[in-house]
């Protein structure tokens, strides 16, 4: 076994961690390595990504007859009078194309279901595909914004919220949406060294990770779900939330890394504890994996008022390399509440970071405050994401939108269901699965499966005499297989996180097959102790 500081290994992030992992499953020749502990999946949608390319074709001819200077390729910005019937000849021409018949599709849906304006959608994607100004309005292109709000309403809240009442800020993935709420609940006075925040557990690291940094200095206060009860989070642990000096809670649905989904029980108990005893409650509610949970119900579609959403396309239409993310926030929310109540003199402190945007800064919502405050304030002018992702994002959402009988979300349900499957039947244990399961990651608990295998008392001599860092080193050197531990998400149990997403069925059989070979070679150690002999 390779010599390794394992209690200084312990401290590091997983994300951290996995590096060494890597490097010491990939150390023996003529072995494939297999990392199953990162989340990014191997698969990805084609049909929105053709388009987007053939798009940026259609684009790329109306920027040069607008004027053209060639063969010198100069062409102009693309004019909107006609754009309509010069798309519709562009359809025709090219009809046998499967990303072409889309497009025409996502004119029509836009159209006639959306009912926006084709030719200010078309010359909005145009002029976004080709990146030729600046993102206006920074926070979302207009009818972008309209469009992927629809999709979120569908997917996140199932028509609960009018799309109306809700404003979008389209960021650089997931994680910059998290970075921006972050600061800017600070720099608005919303939390401050020493306030409490709450934060659902098992969780994305980051979310651990953060609030102890010294920018922010906040006191972490967990709501553990307990395995027990099928990952859900215990009324008791809820109620930790009745505590006034609880600012935020902040929390992952479905759960990363048990990939669970809270039941309805549990969203109408924290439900009723914002109407009734915390109508004063922020909640960030980050829904990444809702879209492969059955028939899920996000905390902003109960709780619209007190919720912040973040979600991020990354993993469901596998476009992590795109960073395409977005925060979500009701108008008349209660953090624009809370800042319009401030004192005076708070006031005037606000007043000052953000006087070069309005002038009156206590009427400029929290969600365009996050779009300032991510460009420092005084580049506001030039933030927002980039418009050629902005379009990337608009077609994921119209794939979605568009798939009525949700073919595509059903074959990756029943993609990653079968990774599952084909992992814990090689490994010799039963999965476990209810309604509320999602399936994205699964958390392989150490005792569990050494007592599914051997018995209550195996279960205990690994408890005691297994390291579960130093174990997951040698799993990676014995089989090159790479597990992320559980306990740096928050898990109380040791246990190793595996992506189901980002390998193929044969190799999880092949995780599952090595990691019961170790079982069996842990078990005749525990045999060879002289109490059992």
């Amino acid at each position: 076994m390779s010599a390794y500081d394992y209690n200084q290994l312990a401290k590091l992030s997983p994300f951290e961690l996995k590096d060494a992992l890597i490097e010491l499953a990939s150390s023996r020749e003529n072995r494939l390595m297999l990392n199953a502990g990162r989340g990014n999946p191997n698969f990805l949608a084609t049909l929105p990504r053709r388009a987007f390319f053939r798009l940026g074709l259609f684009a790329a001819n109306e920027s040069e007859l607008s004027f053209s200077y060639m063969p010198h390729g100069i062409g102009g910005l693309p004019r909107i009078d006609g754009i309509e019937q010069r798309f519709e000849n562009f359809i025709a021409t090219y009809r046998d194309q499967a990303e072409v018949i889309f497009l025409g599709k996502v004119l029509s849906y836009v159209r006639d279901q959306l009912g926006l304006s084709a030719s200010d959608f078309l010359h909005e994607v145009v002029e976004g595909i080709l990146g030729c100004n600046y993102p206006v309005p920074p926070r979302m292109l207009k009818i972008s914004e309209q469009i992927v709000l629809q999709y979120l309403v569908r997917e996140m809240v199932g028509g609960f919220i009018s799309a109306g009442d809700v404003d979008v800020f389209a960021t650089e993935g997931g994680t910059a949406a998290m970075t921006y709420v972050f600061n800017s609940l600070k720099e608005n006075g919303l939390i401050k060294a020493g306030d409490k925040v709450a934060i659902g557990m098992p969780a994305f690291t980051p979310y651990l990770e953060i609030p102890h940094l010294r920018d922010y200095a906040l006191q972490e206060v967990a709501i553990n779900a307990d395995p027990e009860i099928g990952w859900q989070y215990p009324d008791a642990e809820i109620d930790k939330l009745l505590d006034p000096a609880v600012k935020v809670f902040f929390c992952t649905n479905p759960s990363n890394p048990p990939s669970v989904k809270i039941n309805e029980h549990g969203l109408q108990r924290i439900a009723d504890i914002v109407k009734n005893k915390r109508p004063d409650l922020i909640i960030l509610t980050d829904d990444v994996y809702g879209t492969f949970a059955d028939n899920f119900k996000s905390l902003f579609a109960i709780c619209p008022r007190n919720t912040l959403l973040v979600y991020s396309f990354s993993k469901y239409f596998g476009a992590t390399g795109w960073r395409l993310g977005v925060i979500a926030a009701q108008r008349g929310n209660v953090i624009d509440q809370a800042i319009a109540a401030y004192p005076p003199e708070k006031k005037a402190l606000l007043q000052e970071r953000y006087s070069s945007l309005v002038p009156d800064a206590a009427a400029l919502k929290f969600i365009d405050r996050l779009v300032a405050d991510s460009r420092t304030v005084a580049l506001n002018h030039t933030s927002g994401l980039s418009t050629p992702q902005q379009v990337q994002m608009v077609l994921f959402a119209l794939f979605a939108l568009m798939d009525e009988q949700d073919g595509y979300k059903a074959e990756l349900k029943k993609l990653i269901r079968r990774r599952e499957a084909a992992l814990y039947r090689e490994l010799g244990v039963h999965a476990w699965q209810d309604e509320n399961s999602v399936d994205y990651y699964t958390l392989l608990d150490m005792e569990w499966i050494a007592e599914q295998l051997y018995g209550k008392d195996f279960a205990a001599w690994v408890s005691k005499n297994v390291d579960p860092i130093k174990f997951l080193f040698q799993i990676a050197e014995e089989t090159g297989i790479v597990m992320l531990p559980g306990q740096g998400f928050g898990a109380k149990k040791p246990a190793g996180r595996i992506s189901l997403a980002n390998l193929n069925e044969f190799e999880y059989a092949r995780i599952g097959r090595s990691l019961r070979a170790m079982a069996e070679t842990l078990h005749e150690k525990y045999l060879a102790q002289p109490s059992k002999a």
